[in-house]
């Protein structure tokens, strides 16, 4: 699957003041993605808020990405869960028309074994229209798929083409893509070790900070795939702080400041999430003004 080979882009969710979403910001947003070299969007994954939207704003969103990307950008669709059953029978139902791919969290709070997380990606398969890319996050999922599951799922489903792997390990990222089938997508879900992780054979990312630096983020993991290494790592050292200070109260409270910050969106996030301290958005200002 070539179309998410490269740089993704995981879509915030823009809320106006009265935290209703805000569709003219979603949009001027997908234009600047597409505009500056980003190769995939995703849509409805953590970065979105998902988990606060209700079933009509998740359609609205969609309906709004869909049609101002209008074909030109592969796009993914978030879906996951940890009720197999009822994840299955809305994959089922959906209207998929516009994504080429969905990505899927492993079941989080309910803590399976392996053999849990291997059945309920069973189910995911079967009952799935769309190819699938798993979503391994275990900082938030409180469990984490092993390289020799995903290995297992990869070799056993041919529609499960790849994983973003955001465990923050190196090591196991390693293993990983020593493991599974050469044509398996390993993407890196962490934006501070995608260009160790491409260097090491990965197949690209799924970010967040390249929704702030799309031109810069993107280069880096071209130069990254085309086996530069020296002038990739420039551009990571570049963008380096900014991702660390993204990250510092949370995801996307550190995005929707940067993005507020370049006056993209309204920074408006929905609870139980709440905005990055005045003293996170100075250090995000500051850099900002330094970055050139």
């Amino acid at each position: 699957m070539n179309s998410f080979i490269g740089t993704g882009v995981a879509l915030i969710t823009p809320f106006k003041e009265d935290l209703s979403v805000d569709v003219q910001a979603l949009e001027n947003l997908v234009e600047n993605q597409i505009e500056n070299g980003i190769d995939y969007l995703v849509v409805l994954g953590t970065t979105a808020e998902s988990a606060s939207l209700s079933k009509e704003e998740k359609q609205l969103v969609i309906n709004t990405v869909v049609k101002k990307n209008n074909k030109r950008l592969p796009l993914v669709l978030g879906m996951g869960g940890n009720n197999t059953y009822a994840l299955c029978e809305e994959l089922k139902a959906a209207n998929l028309s516009g994504f080429e791919a969905i990505l899927s969290v492993s079941p989080f709070y309910n803590k399976p074994t392996q053999e849990g997380i291997y059945q309920h990606f069973k189910a995911v398969a079967a009952a799935s229209p769309l190819p699938i890319i798993l979503y391994n996050v275990p900082g938030r999922t409180a469990s984490n798929i092993l390289p020799e599951t995903i290995n297992r799922i990869a070799r056993d489903f041919s529609n499960v083409i790849g994983v973003k792997e955001a465990a923050g390990d190196m090591v196991q990222a390693m293993k990983l893509i020593s493991l599974v089938p050469k044509d398996f997508l390993v993407i890196s879900g962490d934006d501070m070790l995608t260009l160790p992780m491409v260097l090491a054979g990965g197949k690209g990312v799924i970010s967040v900070i390249a929704q702030g630096f799309p031109v810069e983020f993107s280069k880096m993991v071209s130069l990254g795939l085309e086996g530069k290494p020296a002038e990739a790592y420039e551009l990571h050292y570049k963008l380096q702080r900014s991702i660390d200070l993204i990250f510092a109260e949370g995801n996307p409270a550190g995005i929707k400041a940067l993005l507020a910050l370049k006056q993209s969106i309204q920074n408006n996030l929905r609870l139980p999430l709440v905005k990055a301290t005045p003293a996170l958005q100075q250090q995000i200002e500051d850099f900002l003004k330094n970055f050139s």
